[in-house]
């Protein structure tokens, strides 16, 4: 169980870091993968950084950026080695092996992603499953770490239907906010709750597909009014409005069982922080610590509710 405590720690660091290095612009501090420039670290890669940096001043690659995008990668890999090693110590124990190997396998893909991130130049389809995949991963081992300290709950099958549509929606939701982050599209939308002054924003749905599989920096030549970002905007804004409903729902449908009210809780202090913390964000303009604590936000949000969903196990439903 240290092992698992130790990996769910790891990860919650990995997700926010993740967010921090998407959102200072260095996702391709070093633009190979694994190493940068094919050496371990930017340290023995500054001859080809400091000729990258003097060719483009403005670009993506500077010694802040590639340490940045390093660490992140060192880390990955230590929770990467943890989950290898949980797994072969799990390799007989029934449910924690199973557990164990769907997590090995979704780290395996999180590693592919990351690469993919990379090499695909930050495609907003490829950042969107890496940052939803590294939050599902956070949020399972979490999961594991509190199925043993929380008791089964019987409770109606409809209460714990809410939990499961929770969980799925916030999983789009995650997807959401990846394209929204990946395309620049955060302040597409200038105040709220109307976006540009409209309640229904002029809205082009074909124009955000093609952004969708598109590196960010052709946005421009796709969609030079800005509707498709508008578009990727005001559907992450929507999504937002199916959690809050669901959250409502749940909360209200758990309110007369005792026993529920400190996931419940949780679950509450969790959505009114990230929804604040979302409306700031556009109101102020997207300050780097904002956005990056959105994030971290999310996966709060997203960890409460597998916990809780974990609370409400299928075997003890009524």
């Amino acid at each position: 169980m240290k092992l698992v405590w130790m990996a769910w720690l790891l990860a919650c660091l990995v997700v926010p870091l993740g967010a921090y290095v998407r959102l200072s612009q260095a996702g391709l501090g070093c633009p190979d993968w694994p190493g940068c420039y094919g050496q371990l670290s930017p340290h023995h890669a500054a001859t080809q950084i400091a000729r990258a940096e003097a060719a483009d001043p403005a670009g993506p690659v500077s010694p802040g950026k590639a340490w940045r995008e390093m660490i992140h990668r060192y880390l990955a890999s230590g929770l990467g080695a943890l989950i290898l090693i949980m797994s072969a110590n799990n390799a007989r124990q029934g449910e924690l092996r199973r557990a164990s190997r769907l997590l090995l396998a979704a780290v395996v893909l999180q590693g592919l992603l990351g690469m993919w991130t990379v090499t695909q130049l930050l495609k907003p389809v490829v950042v969107s499953a890496h940052l939803v995949l590294g939050m599902a991963l956070a949020a399972g081992l979490a999961s594991l770490v509190w199925r043993a300290r929380l008791p089964v709950l019987r409770v109606a099958q409809s209460l714990r239907g809410l939990g499961v549509l929770l969980v799925a929606l916030l999983l789009v939701q995650v997807v959401l906010g990846g394209w929204v982050s990946a395309s620049h599209a955060a302040l597409a939308c200038q105040g709220f709750p109307a976006c540009n002054g409209a309640w229904w924003p002029p809205l082009r749905f074909d124009l955000a597909l093609r952004l969708m599989g598109a590196p960010a920096a052709t946005a421009g030549d796709i969609d030079p009014q800005g509707l498709a970002l508008i578009t990727i905007h005001w559907l992450h804004r929507l999504g937002a409005l199916l959690v809050s409903l669901t959250v409502l729902a749940l909360l209200w449908r758990g309110r007369r069982l005792p026993a529920l009210r400190p996931a419940l809780s949780m679950l509450a202090l969790a959505w009114a922080v990230q929804v604040g913390l979302g409306v700031l964000n556009v109101l102020l303009r997207l300050p780097l610590p904002l956005a990056v604590a959105h994030n971290l936000g999310a996966l709060a949000l997203l960890t409460v509710a597998v916990v809780l969903l974990t609370h409400l196990s299928s075997e003890a439903a009524a």
